[in-house]
């Protein structure tokens, strides 16, 4: 099993920076692929952004430039570094970790943490 933690949200002005971080405890194996998702107000849960054990990223067009996600495998800890925030990035935002089976993947996931952007 896997737990994650996300810590790092908050309130900011529209413009402003922050850096999100997802703590994993339990076995990290290096077919474990990791990704953040948010979930807006109102809406459905998206992908933003995941990367892979060996570092390959990929990023959903709206915040390409703006995010930059990172992991160091050593700590088990993912991150995610936000700027330029704008209000509509204001959601909970989720760490994921899929681990890939002949199943298919198995996911896991964090609580959430609130990210709130104010004009």
């Amino acid at each position: 099993q896997v737990q994650l933690v996300e810590s790092g949200g908050g309130l900011v002005q529209a413009g402003g920076s922050l850096r999100l971080s997802c703590t994993a405890s339990g076995r990290i194996f290096s077919i474990d692929d990791m990704a953040w998702y948010r979930q807006p107000p109102g809406k459905s849960r998206e992908l933003l952004t995941s990367i892979t054990y060996g570092g390959k990223t990929w990023y959903e067009s709206d915040v390409n430039g703006r995010f930059t996600i990172s992991r160091d495998n050593a700590k088990n800890t993912m991150y995610l570094d936000m700027s330029y925030l704008q209000p509509w990035d204001t959601a909970v935002y989720y760490c994921n970790l899929a681990r890939q089976s002949s199943g298919g993947p198995i996911n896991f996931w964090g609580q959430g943490t609130q990210v709130t952007v104010s004009s």
